[in-house]
Formats: structure tokens, sequence, C-alpha cells
């Protein structure tokens, strides 16, 4: 049995989630009624969810408490990426959505309350800020959480060296556990895969088949065309070993997790192997889970304009670039969750006059496609979140004179 282990543990894990993904599917297909399956899947993502708001809180004081002078130097350039590659994927969906104009059937209204503009969007954003620390971990707040492990790390970089030992020691044990929990990805992601292909019919994806094309078509340019591009020009170098790599080991977890902020670990596993700084992506890992929201960014754009189409709206063109800034704005707000940019799509429907009635109904439609959409979303927003992270250190890296590692 422990030559068994060790050699599964050997075995590269993206082969083992393969193996996991092969599997589940198979149940899935030939097994439907083995609903126990299923549990693997909901303790994986449970787990990753309940270590990572600790995960963050610690590592963000940890890293700002033991920086050295200098550190954290880029962030500046990962915070002007990511909105950079977030306004860039609001404008291609607007693009597309003129070139492939779509229609929706709506539907009964979703639940849920939505903001009412983008004043209550703002104002939401600076509450959560504020929020109480003990209170934003448990609710897995991260703006609330980066916000006081930032105001506590800064304070506690005036204590004694025995503190910040301590700090590091915690972080690391932190990270030690988030590792076991990442190891067990194989078995999580056969639930996962199990779930989705034992309860979901095909029947709704061929109603609403343009609409997932389009979305998925500007999700899959934003990931490999437009990253590339970025990419690219910032290192002046092929750009896709580092995409692949990025979307191979970030993005195949969070298509199927549905959770930026569940794949924070794998991000911060992600950024160690390519050897970036810690005090660098412990703080811009968390950041981007929240505000690197490319493929929202992108669903809201789309379904906002399908709704305009529906409704006989003429869109012209300065209201669509409004609409982008709005998209890209609202974005940010999208909590990192399953289905968390869903809910500002009446805030994009206010533009245009449509009722928030309506726009509950054209959530509704958001939540019938949710099994694809929100998928390839979570990926695009969770692997470009290292993509970027990589690429502002990597900068640094090239003007240094060091050697790339891919």
């Amino acid at each position: 049995m422990k030559n068994i282990v060790a050699k599964w543990n050997g075995t590269s894990l993206i082969l083992r989630i393969v193996i996991g993904m092969v599997i589940g599917a198979a149940l899935g297909i030939f097994v439907p009624q083995a609903s126990g399956v299923a549990i693997l899947g909901d303790l994986f993502v449970g787990a990753l969810k309940a270590i990572a708001p600790i995960l963050v809180c610690v590592i963000v004081m940890s890293s700002l408490a033991n920086a050295k002078e200098g550190s954290n130097a880029n962030m500046g350039m990962v915070i002007f990426l990511y909105m950079l590659s977030t306004v860039i994927a609001a404008i291609i969906a607007a693009v597309a959505s003129f070139l492939f104009p779509i229609t929706i059937t709506l539907t009964e209204a979703a639940e849920g309350s939505s903001p009412s503009g983008l004043i209550e969007v703002i104002q939401n954003l600076l509450l959560q800020l504020v929020s109480n620390p003990i209170q934003a971990i448990a609710e897995a707040n991260y703006l609330g959480i980066l916000f006081w492990a930032v105001i506590l790390g800064i304070a506690l970089k005036q204590t004694n060296e025995g503190t910040k030992r301590f700090l590091n020691d915690l972080s690391e044990a932190v990270s030690t556990a988030v590792r076991w929990v990442i190891s067990l990805a194989p078995f999580g992601i056969l639930g996962l895969v199990y779930n989705a292909v034992s309860t979901s019919g095909i029947e709704i994806f061929t109603e609403y088949g343009r609409l997932i094309a389009l979305l998925v078509g500007c999700i899959l340019f934003q990931a490999f065309i437009t990253n590339g591009f970025i990419v690219g020009i910032c290192l002046r170098t092929n750009p896709y070993p580092l995409i692949f790599r990025c979307v191979r080991e970030s993005g195949i977890t969070a298509f199927f997790t549905r959770s930026s902020a569940a794949n924070i670990p794998v991000n911060m596993e992600l950024c160690k192997k390519l050897g970036l700084d810690k005090d660098n992506y412990s703080v811009s890992i968390p950041l981007g889970s929240t505000v690197n929201m490319n493929g929202a960014a992108i669903t809201i754009t789309i379904m906002t304009l399908a709704a305009t189409n529906t409704l006989g709206i003429d869109v012209s063109f300065p209201t669509a670039i409004v609409l982008c800034i709005l998209a890209t704005i609202s974005a940010c707000g999208a909590s990192g969750i399953a289905g968390g940019s869903l809910l500002l799509i009446p805030v994009a429907c206010s533009l245009f006059g449509i009722s928030n009635d309506i726009a509950m109904q054209v959530v509704g439609v958001g939540f019938i496609i949710g099994v694809i959409q929100d998928s390839c979303e979570t990926a695009l927003n969770s692997s470009s979140d290292a993509l970027l992270t990589a690429t502002a250190e990597f900068m640094q890296w090239r003007k240094a004179g060091k050697e790339l590692p891919f």
C-alpha cells in the first residue's frame, strides 16, 4: 500500500487530476444514481474555501511584516495589468456582441438582490473594506481581509524579530496545510465532474447555444489572444508557454471549483513553482481574486447587450464605451464565488433604462447557462491572476538580465 501511495504522489498532479476527471465523467454517465460520489467535490471545495481566508490573512500579514525595503515594488504594475486586461475584455465582449447580436428568451426572475446603481457598487466595496476583520474571515470577504491584513502587517513591521519569525512560521504552517488540501484535488475534481455530468442535461444548451458560444468564444479570445498580446509586449518573448502553464495548473482547477476565492491556494502554489517573490504574490493573488475579473466583465457586457437586442434598444458606440467602463468597475465588485458576476448585470442594464424586473430575468438566464458560463469565466479570471502577477515580476527579471523560467 505504501508503494502505491508513493507512486501516486510521485505522479504529476495534472495527470492525477486528468485521471480524476475521466473517472468522474465515466461514473456520471454509467452510474448517475451513485450520488454519494459528489460529496468528494463538496468536501474539496469546502476545504479550499475554509483555508483560503486564513491563508490570505496570515500570508499578507507575514509578508508585509517581514518585507525588506523595496519589496512589493511591482504591485503598481500588477494592478495596471489587472485593470488593462479587464477593460479590454469588456471591449472585446461589446465588439463581439455587435458582430454577432444575440437575443434571449426571458425566464422567471431570478431570486436575489442586486445593486441599484454604480454608486451602490462603490459604496459596497468601501464598506467591505472596513468590515469587522473576524467577520471578514468568517464570510470570506477578501476586500476586508486584505485591508486589515495590510494594516496589521504594516503595524507588525515595527515589532521584534521573534514576533516576525512567529508570523513567518505560522505562514509556512498554513501553506503546508494548503498543499495537503491541493494534493487531494484529483478526488475533489472526480466528485465535481461526476456531479456535473450526472445532473446537467443538454436540452438547455441547445436553446441557449449561441449565447454560450459567444460567451465562451470571448473568454477564449481573452485567454489566448489578448493575454498573449499583453504578456508578449511586456516580456518581449513567446508568451504561450507561460499562458498554457497558468491555464493548465490554475484554470483547470478553477473551471471545476467555479470560485476564484477557492482557487487562491492553487495560484499561490503555482507562483511558488514559478519562483516568484512571495512578498509580491501573497498580496497580488488575493487582490486579483477580487478585482481582476476579466470573465465577469465579458459576462456583464454580453448579457446586457443581449437584453438590449431582445428589447429592441439601439445602442450607440459612445454608449457602448460607457457600458465597457461600467462593466469593468462592476466586475471589480463581483464576489469570488460561483455566479458572483450575474447579480451585477442589473447595474449595467440600468444604463439603458431596463427595469430591475426584466434585468433579473436576464440574471435568471445567466443561472441557466451557468454550468458552462461560470466555469469558463472563473477559469479565465483565476488563471489571469497568476499570469499577470508572473508577468509583472518577469518584467523586472528581464530588465535585470535574469533568465525567465519558461
